[in-house]
C-alpha cells in the first residue's frame, strides 16, 4: 500500500515505552460527498473505522469497525486499497504512541443498520454525516482540542485533501473511484 505521508511529532521520549494501533478507515463516496462520522461532543469529523485486532485481517476490521460506528454495511468485494498515514507521537498512557493508519476505498449497501458504539463513542455522540470534504476540512482546522487529538484531525484533513485533489469528488459518470 502506497504511503500517502507521515506524521511524527518527535514530541515522545524516545527508547520510551511503545503503544502501537493499526487501523483501517474507509473512504465512502457518494453523490460527491464523503461519509464520515461526527462527534457531537467536540465538533470534529473523522473517517469510519477503527483498531485492528490482534489476528484480525484488515479488511474484517475495515467492515466490523464501520458497521459498529455507522450502521453502513461495507461490500467486501469493492475494497480498494488508497493509501496509509504512519503517525508517531507521544501517547496518553505509554510514552510513544504509533498507528499505521490503512485506508480504503469502498462502496456500502444502501440500508443501514443500527449502530454499536462503545463507551466513548457513545459518549462522543457519534452519528454518520455524508457532506462535502471541505466542510470536514474546514471544521477540524477549525476545532481546538488537545494535541494527541489534534493530530489525528489534521491527519483527516490532509488525507480528504489528497482526495480532493487526485479528483475522486469530480463528476465521472456513474463512477464514483476513478
Amino acid at each position: 500500500m502506497r504511503i500517502l505521508f507521515e506524521m511524527d511529532k518527535k514530541d515522545y521520549v524516545p527508547n520510551g515505552s511503545v503503544f502501537s494501533r493499526p487501523s483501517a478507515r474507509a473512504i465512502i463516496i457518494k453523490d460527491g460527498k464523503i461519509a464520515m462520522v461526527y462527534s457531537k461532543k467536540y465538533n470534529y469529523y473523522k473517517f469510519p473505522g477503527g483498531g485492528i485486532e490482534t489476528g484480525e485481517y484488515m479488511e474484517d476490521a475495515l467492515i466490523r469497525e464501520v458497521l459498529e460506528e455507522t450502521g453502513l454495511c461495507v461490500i467486501r468485494d469493492s475494497i480498494q486499497e488508497y493509501g496509509q498515514v504512519h503517525r508517531i507521537q507521544k501517547g496518553t498512557k505509554e510514552d510513544i504512541f504509533i498507528q499505521d493508519n490503512f485506508y480504503f476505498l469502498c462502496c456500502v449497501k444502501e440500508n443501514i443498520k443500527q449502530q454499536n458504539l462503545d463507551k466513548y463513542e457513545a459518549e462522543e455522540g457519534f452519528t454518520l454525516k455524508f457532506l462535502k470534504p471541505q466542510l470536514a476540512i474546514d471544521v477540524n482546522r477549525e476545532t481546538i482540542l488537545d494535541d494527541f487529538t489534534q493530530v489525528m484531525l489534521e491527519r483527516e484533513a490532509l488525507v480528504l485533501e489528497l482526495l480532493i485533489q487526485e479528483g475522486y469528488f469530480e463528476c465521472r459518470g456513474k463512477l464514483r473511484i476513478p
